[in-house]
């Protein structure tokens, strides 16, 4: 009995030690509708590419999840839930969401943050054009596709961050000939459209991240920080970073409204190396860069 009870308290103990060394992360929960498209766009596709449009839509609104969950910043809940307030109004006209239907959607799904994205833009034919007084032709593909992605806070129904994200001829271009995905006969082949469909997810998953949780500094050693965001969180070698220092919380007098918290800048950094969970930065300039620092990619 003796010895039983020295076990349990040493279990505990270890267990307080544990917590203490390494606390779990919180991370914020986050809604997802369906992708959908606009009422006009689905009527002006032609039935041939059709197939084309769905298969993108498709694995878009599956790769979109993959990459949120790539980010580390998020849980994805209650999708089911959520669809189904979601089809109290018409989100195919514009992707807008009403403040009342964010936060009941969100109080439905346990979420606190609610993603919905919307396809207003698709383009894919072949322009053929012959030269004149010859009998030579040249053909030209034309690629675009475009959707808008909206983040709301549950809590308050508040829209918090509207972005449009396209991709189009030099994109497509660039995907096709790094990843050496071909085109038949004018058609994209299922791996050029899951290859298009995980570029834009990736530019949408790292826009959520940013606007939820900004890039921050986690240590500064000499000349060189730590950063918070590694592969596949939007961050490439060479990318220059603005740093700001966080100040007091600024309230509009008027609506008593949080505008969010002053911003100082104190700095400029450079990515010079780029691992799973974080990056090496290099200072370019520094007027007070401490942990904690916020990010935000220079234009």
């Amino acid at each position: 009995m003796h010895h039983s009870f020295k076990k349990v308290g040493f279990a505990i103990l270890s267990a307080t030690l544990l917590a203490g060394i390494a606390p779990a992360q919180e991370k914020a929960t986050l809604a997802v509708s369906a992708i959908k498209s606009t009422p006009s766009l689905t009527a002006s596709i032609r039935p041939d590419k059709k197939p084309s449009f769905d298969r993108i839509v498709e694995s878009l609104d599956s790769q979109l999840i993959d990459r949120i969950n790539a980010t580390r910043k998020f849980d994805v809940v209650g999708r089911s839930d959520l669809n189904e307030v979601l089809k109290e109004q018409d989100l195919g006209a514009s992707g807008n969401v009403e403040a009342k239907t964010a936060a009941k959607a969100g109080k439905l799904a346990g979420a606190k943050y609610l993603l919905v994205s919307t396809v207003d833009d698709f383009q894919d034919y072949v322009e053929k054009a012959t030269f004149e007084g010859t009998s030579r032709t040249a053909t030209k593909r034309m690629f675009r596709f475009s959707i808008v992605g909206k983040i709301y806070d549950s809590a308050t129904g508040k829209l918090l961050e509207s972005a449009n994200f396209q991709t189009g001829n030099d994109a497509f271009k660039q995907i096709q000939q790094e990843r050496d995905y071909s085109v038949k006969d004018g058609e994209l082949s299922d791996e050029m459209m899951v290859a298009v469909s995980r570029t834009l997810a990736e530019k949408i998953a790292n826009r959520v991240a940013d606007v939820i949780f900004p890039a921050k500094v986690l240590v500064k050693r000499d000349t060189q920080v730590t950063v918070n965001r590694g592969e596949g969180a939007g961050v490439t070698v060479g990318d220059v970073f603005t740093v700001f220092a966080l100040g007091e919380e600024m309230i509009d007098p008027d609506t008593k409204e949080s505008l969010g918290r002053e911003e100082v800048k104190v700095g400029k950094v450079k990515i010079a190396e780029i691992t799973p969970k974080f990056s090496k930065a290099d200072i370019l300039e520094d007027t007070g860069i401490a942990a904690g620092a916020v990010l935000r990619k220079t234009q």
